[in-house]
C-alpha cells in the first residue's frame, strides 16, 4: 500500500537496503526536524497527497525511532500541514486558498472579505492610551508626547484568523474610537461614528519576517510562520493623517495585491 511512498525521488541519501542514510544528521533534535522537512517537501511535491504512511513504515524508511517520527508529524500538524483523524490515520490537510487582499487608496478589511463571500469580524486584543513617540508623531504629524489611542486587534474571515493589527489614533480627535470599534468590529464604522465618513490610504510599506510568539498564538499558526507586515498611514479628505497602522498578515493565508 505504501510502496509509492518508499520510492523516494532523491536517491542521493538512500542506501542499498532502501532506508535513508541519516548518519550525518547529528543529534536527535536535528533528526526529527529533518524528517519533518523531508515530509514537508514530499507533500509539496505531491509524493504524499492523502494519507501519511504509519509511524513504523516512516521509522524504517528514515532509519530513526518512532518517537522521532511522532515528533516530526506533531510539528507538521502544528503547522497545519497534517491532520490526525482518530481511528483513521494522519492525512495531508487541505488548506483553503489564500485570500486576496487588495491594497489601494481605500483599503478596507471588511469590504475586501465581503467581496470574496467571506464573513469578516474583528475583536480587540488590547487597548491603551499612550504618548506619541518620535516615529509615530512623524507619521501622524502630531507633537511628541501627544496622547494617542493604541488599538491592538485581531481580524478574522469565516472564523479563520487573517491578521493582527496595531493602530494609533489621536485621542483628542477620536476620543471614543476604542468604544466604537468594540461595538462595531470595524475601523471604518468606528471612524464614521467619530465623525469621519471617508478616508484613504496615503502610504503603504511592506516587509516580511518570521512571526513573533505572541502573534503566532493569536493567529493560530506555526511558531516559524512567515508574516507580511504592512505599515500604512491613512488620511482624511484634507490630507491630515488619522491613523498609523501596522498589520501582520499570515503569508500562507493572505495574498496582498496592489493596484
Amino acid at each position: 500500500m505504501f510502496d509509492s511512498y518508499l520510492a523516494l525521488r532523491d536517491t542521493r541519501m538512500t542506501s542499498r537496503n532502501g532506508t535513508v542514510d541519516f548518519s550525518s544528521w547529528g543529534d536527535g533534535v536535528s533528526r526529527w526536524r529533518r524528517v519533518a522537512d523531508d515530509l514537508r517537501s514530499r507533500i509539496a511535491e505531491g509524493d504524499i497527497s492523502e494519507i501519511v504512511p504509519p509511524e513504523t513504515v516512516l521509522a524504517a524508511r528514515y532509519g530513526v525511532n518512532r518517537h522521532t517520527v511522532r515528533r516530526a508529524i506533531a510539528s507538521l500538524s502544528d503547522e497545519g500541514i497534517l491532520k490526525a483523524e482518530r481511528g483513521k490515520g494522519t492525512f495531508v490537510h487541505r488548506r483553503p486558498r489564500r485570500v486576496l487582499y487588495p491594497i489601494g487608496a481605500r483599503t478596507r478589511f471588511s469590504e475586501n472579505m465581503v467581496r470574496q463571500s467571506l464573513e469578516p469580524a474583528g475583536r480587540i486584543v488590547r487597548s491603551a492610551l499612550v504618548p506619541a513617540d518620535d516615529a509615530i508623531s512623524a507619521r501622524l504629524k502630531c507633537a511628541v508626547g501627544a496622547p494617542l489611542h493604541r488599538l491592538d486587534r485581531l481580524s478574522v474571515a469565516d472564523r479563520v484568523p487573517m491578521s493582527r493589527s496595531t493602530s494609533w489614533f489621536s485621542a483628542e480627535r477620536f476620543p471614543d474610537i476604542i468604544e466604537a470599534y468594540a461595538e462595531t468590529g470595524s475601523i471604518t464604522e468606528a471612524l464614521r461614528r467619530s465623525g469621519l465618513s471617508d478616508y484613504r490610504r496615503a502610504e503603504t510599506r511592506i516587509t516580511a519576517e518570521r512571526v513573533s510568539a505572541d502573534d503566532a498564538e493569536l493567529l493560530s499558526c506555526a511558531p516559524d510562520a512567515i508574516i507580511l507586515i504592512s505599515r500604512a498611514v491613512d488620511v482624511d479628505p484634507e490630507g491630515q493623517p488619522i491613523q498609523f497602522v501596522c498589520t501582520r498578515f499570515l503569508a500562507d493565508r493572505v495574498e496582498l495585491m496592489f493596484g
